[in-house]
């Protein structure tokens, strides 16, 4: 059953990928399951992103939150460098989850190199995908499909180049594989005979499937891609890095930028506001961001795939969830704790 305490706010949870900084998504999650106050009605997940939406969702369904929030810490103690992986898994995973090809085992390097040269159906020929044995090992996905919570999974189709969502129904080890596909690293994964890659290229993370499908009309955005970043990157790696940051941020912008020109539609009176035929939700948009607690976490950052710099993570989510309701609990269900119009359009001047 969805959780909805007699006290608390229904939210919809929307939570962005980026490799390892989904362990900070982790914190957040723990620290708003912890405080309660909260009941999670709706989910999407992209990535990074899809992995922690189904380990929430899993756990809300069989044991409640205190079950989720065990089942997102083992997820990543499993996940992280000195987790129980074969070699060759370990390898493969640590090119998923790691900031940057850091020194490390034999096989890594040796994949990190190779990899400039070859395409993943050369390097791996028996399309060796650790992500899958883990999610599998964590998440009965019978159990979640039978939940009545709203869960997202978004992937993009290799062939078509449009978005593809998986709804509850059809979530499956699989299509959490399709919205983390990260081409250089992966084969596409194919599902009834389709291609997908990681979901991020066009939603990351996705918000408008919940307009039809929830009540609530409040979602918290879990971003872990920073909007800005202070210091000009000016190293290869950092570059990269940045452009990667902004382009996959770009589809959750104009999400945002729709969202805006309808609320203001709605509060002009020239569109009407509901949920039935004909009518549009208000929603009220909430963040809470890696951006600024997370400025060193670059891509040219020393962190590595270890537990200890994942758990700094996940603290460094605790603390910006804990702000978040200090500051703005009592918007939710009110109104937006963002400004959406002075951050969805273009620069002036």
């Amino acid at each position: 059953m969805i959780d909805k305490p007699a006290t608390g706010k229904r939210v919809n949870l929307a939570l962005q990928g980026g490799g390892a900084h989904g362990a900070f998504t982790w914190g957040v999650i723990d620290h708003l399951l912890e405080d309660g106050r909260l009941a999670v009605e709706g989910i999407s997940g992209t990535s990074a992103g899809a992995v922690n939406a189904v380990m929430l969702a899993d756990g809300l369904a069989r044991g409640g939150p205190d079950e989720a929030r065990k089942r997102l810490a083992d997820f990543w103690r499993a996940a992280s460098l000195g987790g129980d992986l074969p070699a060759v898994q370990r390898a493969v995973t640590d090119r998923l989850f790691s900031l940057m090809p850091a020194a490390g085992s034999p096989t890594f390097n040796w994949l990190t190199a190779w990899s400039q040269y070859l395409s993943p159906y050369d390097l791996n020929p028996l399309n060796i995908n650790p992500l899958k044995d883990l999610i599998e090992r964590f998440v009965d996905f019978d159990a979640l499909r039978a939940d009545p919570r709203n869960i997202f999974i978004a992937a993009t189709n290799v062939q078509t180049g449009r978005l593809h969502i998986f709804p509850r129904d059809r979530i499956t080890a699989e299509a959490v594989m399709a919205s983390a596909c990260l081409p250089a690293v992966f084969r596409a994964v194919e599902i009834d005979g389709v291609p997908y890659w990681d979901g991020g290229y066009l939603g990351n993370p996705v918000l408008y499937p919940f307009f039809r499908s929830t009540d609530t009309e409040d979602v918290i955005i879990v971003q872990i891609n920073p909007l800005e970043r202070k210091k000009i990157p000016q190293t290869t790696r950092d570059i990269m890095g940045r452009v990667n940051e902004i382009t996959f941020n770009s589809a959750l912008m104009g999400e945002l930028r729709a969202i805006e020109f309808v609320n203001r539609l709605i509060e002009q009176g020239r569109l009407p506001h509901g949920k039935g035929p004909n009518e549009y939700r208000r929603i009220n948009v909430h963040r809470i961001v890696l951006e600024g607690l997370g400025e060193r976490f670059s891509s040219s950052s020393r962190l590595r795939n270890d537990f200890n710099s994942l758990d700094l993570l996940r603290k460094l989510g605790q603390r910006a969830a804990r702000k978040f309701l200090d500051q703005n609990f009592d918007a939710i269900g009110v109104r937006s704790s963002i400004d959406l119009k002075s951050e969805v359009y273009a620069e002036r001047g």
